[in-house]
C-alpha cells in the first residue's frame, strides 16, 4: 500500500492534539484531530494503514466505551490509549479488548513513536490479508460447481480415485477439474491450495 498512514488523535486537551500532531507529522505521518469521539464512519473512507490514539477519560463518552462500540460495528482499527488517570482494570479491560498500548500522560515522545509504528504494522498486515481474502473469494467464485467439489475433497487428502468414486466420475475427469482448479486459483502447490482452501473456510461449510 502506498497510501501514507493515518493517525486519528482524540483528545479533547487541544495543546496534546497539536503537540502530538506536530510529533507524527516529523515522521512522515497524516493525523486527523477530534475533541470529541466522531461517529465511526469518519475512519471508514481512509485507505492505507491507520491507528487511533484515544484518551480514555473524554466528557460524555469515553474512549473505553468507543472501543467497545468499534467492536459492535465490527470497525478493526488499533487502538492506543492514553491517560493522565490510568489505573489496573482500566488498562486491562482495554488491552484484553485487543488495544495495541496503554500510555500514561505524560509520556516519552519515543513510546509514542513507537506504539504508533506498532499499530500502524499491524493495521497493515490485516488490510493485506483482507486484500489476499478478497482476491481468493474472487478466485473461487470463478470455478465451476464441479472445480468446486473436486477442490473441497482434493483439499481433505483425498487421492483422485477416491474423489471420483464420491462424485460418481472418470479419474481423468478428477484429474482436468482439478488442474483446472489449481489453474484458476493460481495455487503453487498441493499445500498452497489447502491453505487456500483453510482460509476460505470451505470445510467449515
Amino acid at each position: 500500500m502506498n497510501a501514507t498512514p493515518v493517525v486519528h488523535v482524540i483528545d479533547d486537551d487541544l495543546d496534546l492534539r497539536l503537540s502530538l500532531e506536530t510529533l507524527l507529522r516529523s515522521v512522515g505521518l497524516r493525523t486527523c484531530l477530534y475533541e470529541t469521539i466522531p461517529d465511526v464512519s469518519a475512519f471508514a473512507s481512509c485507505s492505507g494503514p491507520r491507528c487511533i490514539l484515544v484518551d480514555v477519560r473524554l466528557p460524555g463518552f469515553s474512549g473505553l466505551d468507543f472501543q467497545d462500540q468499534l467492536a459492535k460495528t465490527e470497525t478493526t482499527i488499533p487502538l492506543i490509549f492514553m491517560t493522565g488517570y490510568g489505573d489496573i482494570p482500566m488498562t486491562v479491560r482495554a488491552m484484553k479488548a485487543g488495544a495495541v498500548d496503554f500510555l500514561p500522560k505524560p509520556f516519552r515522545d519515543q513510546d509514542m513513536l513507537d506504539a504508533v509504528s506498532r499499530a500502524l504494522e499491524i493495521d497493515r498486515l490485516k488490510q493485506a490479508r483482507d486484500s489476499e481474502v478478497i482476491s481468493l473469494k474472487k478466485r473461487y467464485g470463478e470455478l465451476s460447481l464441479r472445480e468446486k467439489e473436486v477442490m473441497a475433497l482434493v483439499t481433505t487428502g483425498l487421492m483422485n480415485k477416491q474423489i471420483a468414486g464420491k462424485l460418481s466420475l472418470s479419474e481423468v475427469t478428477v484429474k482436468i477439474h482439478r488442474g483446472s482448479a489449481v489453474r484458476k486459483m493460481g495455487a503453487r502447490s498441493l499445500a498452497d491450495l489447502v491453505k487456500m482452501a483453510e482460509t476460505l473456510g470451505i470445510h467449515d461449510r
